[in-house]
């Protein structure tokens, strides 16, 4: 495989960090945070998308030819960064970037960029979009959970500028939330997928939202449904992972949604059903990263991400865990493989995997899943 100076560079950068937290306390072992640095980069790999309307995989259904329009017109909030959820993402991202370091250099920049995407008209038109019902399984669940989490950033980011695009989001947010209410009573069964249909991880984005947001009712939606789909658990097929394509572990995403669901000591219980081997170590294919042969394809490089979501998920279900119970060491141990795997590969100069990627390296560099922050 090439490895391009911009390569090069950000596995300096990011190995760099997580050798300096290895031994260091367990909270900052789990989350190595981002430097200036860093969170330059990405801002940077992030901006870089943000207006770039094409290449673009639209997942639109089209009853007619009115429905035919560009990715702007469709989506005036989100139209940039190769697909609504990625664009969504990216928003993210810069948010969180913002929070954690007021001072980036690029901190005027991600302002000026994101205020012109997310006015009131665009996103009231955003919310308008999921009007027809041929709408409404759109990015169902995972762009869904992702907005809620851009929504949750929102909130929880004490800034003017933050309170504004947070007003302004809120009719798009209050749509995905009446969406997910409707829809998640007839899901009969979940959807285990290491892609982006994936029940598990969506559910957990949007309890840490409910929590974050006070939606008590909401929660208790998403909590019952988590029981209902993965309580009963047990004797996870861990070497039926990874298929060739994935950016998720189905697996790890049970497990890091059950944490947030389960008390410490009950899930410890239901963690010994659902992975039995972990405490001995046997962690089958989740012990391994996946191996990336072609960071141009933009199937294979969902690998990369995998290796990351994997990192995160580790992050979260050793964070309910006991510092002295060994499935946590090992779990750990799992976790700085994978985020040394995936790290690096984040940056590569190619767009089919540098739109979305370092999303996926912020969220578990920052610990974004960690106690709903």
């Amino acid at each position: 495989m090439r490895v391009t100076r911009a390569v090069a560079r950000l596995a300096a950068l990011v190995l760099g960090v997580l050798a300096s937290f290895m031994g260091n306390d367990a909270k900052s072992a789990l989350a190595p945070g981002v430097d200036m640095e860093q969170a330059s980069h990405f801002a940077r790999m992030s901006l870089a998308g943000l207006d770039r309307e094409y290449p673009n995989k639209p997942n639109e259904l089209l009853n007619g030819p009115a429905d035919l329009k560009t990715p702007r017109e469709l989506h005036p909030a989100f139209w940039g960064h190769f697909d609504w959820h990625s664009s969504v993402h990216a928003h993210w991202m810069l948010v969180r970037l913002l929070r954690l370091h007021p001072d980036v250099p690029e901190a005027t920049e991600i302002r000026t960029r994101i205020a012109a995407h997310l006015t009131a008209a665009n996103l009231l038109a955003e919310a308008a979009y999921f009007e027809p019902r041929h709408n409404q399984s759109f990015e169902r669940m995972y762009g869904w959970a992702w907005l809620l989490r851009l929504a949750q950033e929102l909130r929880g980011f004490e800034d003017p500028d933050a309170r504004a695009w947070a007003a302004n989001l809120r009719p798009l947010e209050e749509r995905i939330v009446s969406l997910a209410q409707g829809y998640l009573p007839r899901l009969t069964y979940p959807v285990r997928s290491g892609i982006h249909p994936d029940t598990a991880w969506a559910l957990a984005q949007m309890i840490d939202y409910a929590r974050a947001t006070g939606n008590a009712e909401f929660e208790a939606l998403l909590v019952q449904r988590a029981r209902d789909y993965y309580e009963k658990d047990a004797g996870y097929p861990t070497n039926f992972e990874p298929s060739g394509q994935d950016f998720f572990s189905p697996g790890l995403n049970v497990a890091d949604l059950m944490r947030r669901v389960l008390k410490p000591k009950p899930f410890s219980s239901w963690l010994n059903r659902f992975a039995p081997g972990l405490r001995r170590a046997r962690l089958g294919a989740w012990a391994t990263p996946a191996v990336v042969s072609d960071l141009e394809d933009p199937q294979i490089v969902h690998l990369v991400g995998l290796n990351l979501s994997r990192a995160s998920a580790m992050q979260g279900i050793a964070s309910a865990l006991d510092p002295r119970d060994r499935r946590r060491g090992n779990l750990e141990r799992a976790m700085q493989a994978h985020a040394a795997a995936g790290l690096p590969l984040v940056s590569s100069g190619h767009y089919e995997g540098e739109h979305w990627l370092a999303s996926f390296a912020v969220y578990y560099l920052t610990g974004a899943g960690l106690s709903g922050d």
